[in-house]
């Protein structure tokens, strides 16, 4: 049997230390967990969890349990993050064709496109919405899992290789995250808060993903996704997006005429202005940079939108 003394002297190579196995293998499991991290995609799932809190915050009636909320807020970020690594095992063939995705663990090969994800995906989604089900009541599971369907088979399987308003109709999937949270507190359909918000999240979807679109303009040419600048090219799909920022921001002050009070509309009014200037800037020049800045106006505006939507319930309770 060999010594640690032979063994030592196997990590010296002409004068070179390498690195011990257990180093190597210790690395690569860090290695393996940011990967898989990267295919749960979870700046969506933090999205999408602020959208079912703000939902819980609009609707008026019982207050749910602390437990009951938290509940809710794991549930839907395991099921964001096992659509997103369906999403992840079902694109890697396009995703080796665009610049922004070829660096995707299925696409490397750092973790090994095996069915066995998919059986985890399921999982990931089935046992926890079932949890959810369980303690907290039907509806809110059914809303979180029509998220997650029409995320992953709607939007992913049956409309993004086939039309342009695959973001249009996938864009659904953002507003049942609202009437998730809000059928903890009141029946659903039963207020109307809750649905106006769940209208305004299926408006803020195509906007925003559109002039991400039109800053990847190249990739989906190449991976012959028939997204709307590839259709109609930037310029129309940039005075689309102003359109929609429009009537996103008109849509996004209703909520005023049904209790909403002015924290939220200070807050929904001046993300809706900024996206907006920078969608009028988008049309003015539709490069990349300009297609960048629309896209993170977006994102601007919808978290200035929940956060004005909780804290406008918060003051008015207070």
């Amino acid at each position: 049997m060999a010594s640690w003394l032979d063994i030592g002297k196997d990590y010296f190579c002409k004068g070179e230390l390498l690195t011990p196995p257990i180093f190597l293998t210790a690395t690569h499991m860090i290695h393996q967990i940011k990967s898989f991290i990267v295919l749960s995609k979870p700046r969506i799932g933090v999205a999408i969890a602020a959208t079912a809190l703000a939902g819980i915050h609009i609707a008026s009636g019982r207050t749910p349990e602390p437990s009951h909320i938290l509940l809710l807020i794991v549930v839907i970020l395991l099921s964001s993050a096992a659509v997103g690594c369906f999403n992840h095992y079902y694109d890697h063939d396009i995703d080796a064709l665009m610049q922004r995705t070829q660096s995707r663990p299925f696409v490397t090969g750092v973790l090994q496109h095996h069915p066995r994800w998919l059986v985890l995906s399921i999982l990931m989604l089935t046992i926890p919405v079932l949890l959810l089900g369980w303690v907290s009541g039907f509806w809110p599971a059914l809303f979180t899992f029509l998220g997650a369907f029409f995320y992953a088979v709607v939007y992913t399987i049956w409309l993004k290789r086939r039309t342009w308003l695959n973001i249009v109709i996938g864009g659904l999937a953002g507003s049942f995250a609202v009437l998730a949270g809000s059928t903890m507190v009141a029946p659903p359909l039963s207020q109307p808060l809750p649905l106006l918000f769940a209208l305004i999240l299926f408006l803020w979807t195509p906007p925003h993903f559109w002039s991400l679109a039109i800053a990847l303009h190249a990739d989906f040419v190449r991976a012959a996704l028939p997204m709307l600048p590839v259709i109609i090219g930037n310029r129309a799909t940039a005075r689309i997006v102003l359109g929609h920022t429009l009537l996103l921001l008109l849509v996004s002050l209703l909520p005023l005429l049904f209790g909403m009070g002015w924290t939220y509309l200070l807050a929904a009014a001046s993300g809706g202005l900024f996206f907006l200037w920078r969608a009028i800037q988008l049309v003015r020049c539709t490069d990349k940079a300009h297609a960048y800045s629309s896209f993170r106006a977006s994102l601007l505006q919808l978290g200035l939108m929940l956060a004005g939507a909780i804290a406008d319930v918060q003051i008015r309770q207070f």
